[in-house]
């Protein structure tokens, strides 16, 4: 892993708390003049460790109330007939997740959906018959407790680890 210094790590953690700041106003929150702090998340950017931008929307409000874990078991773990299912997967926008797993299943999957009608009949028309799938196994969210996607930074400072 290339070397991050105190400036680098503020600016990837300001970045991650707010996404929409200004080059001068992201320079100031972390003690650099503006070129400096514009060439600094260049280069994070251009090293990998800045890997976009997006916007966060709330999926309660754009109509989709249902987010569900679908664990994913495939028939046969070998190599051209998981890719065939990842690619299958990745083209399916209600899957906002996916995660290959160790331990029971092959995929662990996050989708979204309007309501439990609207998930049963994906679950049934879609999930079911991609390719190689043997089973499903599926739990629904009842309350988000943290749903951030910023990442933990201390370690790289020498903070303690958890």
């Amino acid at each position: 892993m290339e070397t991050l210094d105190k400036f680098d790590l503020a600016i990837l953690d300001e970045l991650q708390a707010q996404g929409r700041l200004t080059n001068a106003e992201l320079a100031q929150r972390v003690g650099l003049s503006a070129a400096p702090c514009w060439r600094r998340v260049k280069n994070l950017e251009e090293s990998g460790f800045i890997t976009g931008y997006r916007a966060e929307i709330n999926r309660q409000k754009i109509g989709l109330g249902v987010l569900a874990f679908v664990r994913l078991d495939a028939d046969r773990n070998s190599g051209d007939v998981l890719h065939t299912l990842e690619e299958a997967i990745r083209t399916i926008p209600e899957v906002v997740s996916c995660h290959y797993i160790s331990g029971t299943g092959t995929f662990e999957l996050q989708v979204v959906s309007r309501d439990l009608h609207s998930f049963s009949q994906f679950a049934r028309e879609v999930l079911i018959n991609l390719p190689n799938v043997k089973d499903l196994h599926t739990s629904f969210s009842l309350g988000e407790v943290k749903a951030s996607g910023a990442l933990p930074l201390a370690h790289l400072r020498g903070g303690p680890a958890r």
